[in-house]
């Protein structure tokens, strides 16, 4: 484990990995190249994860709006996924690293699906990590098949309209035995959650990096590790460190 001497670590950590197509550009280099370069620094950060003892990471890796980029870097991206899964499968397996997968898998295609099936079944005891890895993901489908399923149970009568709850639409996620990230980072600059992982953010703390995804690293990791350890995270209620103040 990385000596960050840090008062708390974060149990789950999400990444928007966001900037790959804009690295390359800037290098005049294809698309592809960042892409590329972008699942070199995927493994840079399962390994520092694994390393501060962060116990959830959840990587954003292909949302369901990215079907609308051009089809040849859709393929690519698809390729690059399939090449992740078959090339660090057995890697990550050793390392005693669980894999799961949210997203929509209705429809999803047939040369893709059994190769996430795989991962998840072949490390589906492990325990040392869990990788999360968002596939064909956006929060709004998710929290939307939540609540199809509750109507349905509402309309069987096994569940009451005045039963439902936050807790009972946590449970029905693609999240529902995964803990709330307590920090999400996001590369490139940008600012946004880019419907990712909505209803779960309620109480996260946000760390923005200016460097695109390729060019994320240990360093900036444990430096987002070091952000998140100096915030004061109140939930709602009074400061851990002061009680002037009820909201704020």
């Amino acid at each position: 484990m990385a000596n960050l001497d840090l008062p708390v670590i974060p149990e789950h950590v999400a990444i928007i990995m966001d900037g790959n197509g804009r690295w390359a550009k800037q290098r005049g280099l294809p698309r592809t190249i960042g892409h590329n370069k972008g699942v070199e620094t995927v493994r840079e950060t399962v390994r520092a994860a694994g390393e501060a003892g962060v116990k959830y990471l959840t990587l954003f890796a292909f949302s369901s709006e990215n079907w609308s980029r051009p089809e040849s870097e859709v393929e690519d991206l698809l390729g690059l996924l399939r090449r992740f899964i078959r090339r660090d499968l057995a890697d990550l397996h050793r390392e005693n690293i669980r894999i799961r997968i949210i997203g929509e898998r209705e429809n999803l295609r047939s040369d893709i699906l059994p190769l996430l099936l795989e991962a998840e079944e072949t490390t589906r005891n492990n325990t040392a990590m869990t990788l999360v890895i968002a596939f064909n993901y956006g929060s709004r489908n998710e929290i939307a098949r939540a609540v199809a399923k509750i109507a349905k149970e509402v309309q069987a009568g096994s569940i009451k309209p005045d039963e439902v709850s936050p807790e009972m639409i946590s449970e029905r996620l693609d999240t529902a035995d995964i803990p709330d990230p307590d920090l999400i980072i996001r590369t490139s600059g940008e600012e946004r959650l880019s419907n990712f992982l909505l209803w779960q953010a309620a109480y996260s703390e946000f760390v923005f990096l200016p460097c695109y995804w390729p060019d994320f690293d240990r360093q900036q990791f444990h430096d987002a590790l070091r952000i998140f350890a100096s915030r004061d995270r109140r939930f709602g209620g009074l400061s851990q460190l002061t009680t002037t103040a009820v909201v704020g």
